[in-house]
């Protein structure tokens, strides 16, 4: 008996475990911990969709920094307030290493907090919102991005994300220490009894995804978006996105002169 994720029976009942960081369960023989979640996803899979949306994009400075909007997942609730920060603060990072923004909100992302973070943008940018009957972009995105600014209460987009290779940052939709009964806006996502459950239920029976968002960055895969990195973060978008640009224009001149 394997079983993924969350068990609701009782730890030794299966013969394989395999779970990741939010669920808190223990370290024993039969349970695997994994740090993202799986998916099936890879850079050479993405590829046709990379070249399908190519063409969109034309014209658009590189760096390309894929901005992947999340939306409301329990604790982590995207305010108006926290969509205008996530706009600027993306947007000081395409402006701090003169690339573009890739936008793509989803269908969990509040319309007041996407257009929040759609006013912040004054760099050259590409914005494609969920329910506007164009094609969804979000595997193209994968495949051409040189960066990903990720909101982290979406464990499926981190994982997707951190896969392709490329620098990672974290937007941080928590609201810190603050305790959730103080905040208004916290009451229109979850019940008061699912709290109650996840503060008071049996430890394995909980969740917090904070712990993939700390386990991410602990490890070094991933960096925390925040007003103080931009520009560190600018010159390590700038490096790998330069490193693709000169083998590019190697392989070009290569082709000239064989074809000449």
């Amino acid at each position: 008996l394997v079983h993924m994720g969350r068990p609701w029976a009782a730890l030794d009942e299966w013969d394989l475990l395999v779970t990741t960081p939010q669920y808190f369960l223990p370290r024993q023989h039969n349970i695997l911990h994994n740090s993202l979640p799986l998916h099936r996803l890879s850079r050479a899979e993405l590829q046709a969709d990379g070249e399908s949306l190519r063409p969109r994009l034309a014209g658009l400075p590189r760096p390309w920094i894929a901005l992947l909007v999340g939306g409301d997942s329990g604790r982590f609730v995207l305010t108006t307030a926290k969509g205008e920060r996530l706009g600027s603060l993306a947007n000081q990072l395409a402006a701090a290493c003169g690339g573009s923004l890739l936008v793509t909100d989803s269908p969990r992302t509040p319309v007041p907090a996407a257009d929040a973070l759609q006013a912040q943008l004054t760099v050259p940018n590409f914005c494609y919102r969920w329910g506007s009957g164009d094609g969804n972009p979000y595997r193209g995105l994968l495949a051409l991005a040189d960066a990903f600014v990720v909101t982290g209460e979406s464990m499926s987009m981190l994982g997707e994300a951190a896969a392709m290779g490329r620098p990672l940052y974290i937007f941080d939709v928590g609201d810190g220490s603050q305790p959730w009964w103080r905040l208004a806006h916290s009451y229109r996502y979850k019940p008061l009894s699912h709290r109650l459950a996840m503060r008071l239920g049996p430890r394995r029976m909980r969740r917090e995804i904070g712990n993939i968002q700390s386990e991410l960055v602990d490890s070094g895969r991933a960096r925390w978006l925040e007003q103080g990195t931009i520009e560190a973060a600018a010159a390590d978008i700038r490096e790998p996105a330069g490193g693709s640009s000169a083998v590019a224009s190697l392989a070009a001149q290569e082709l000239a002169r064989t074809a000449a």
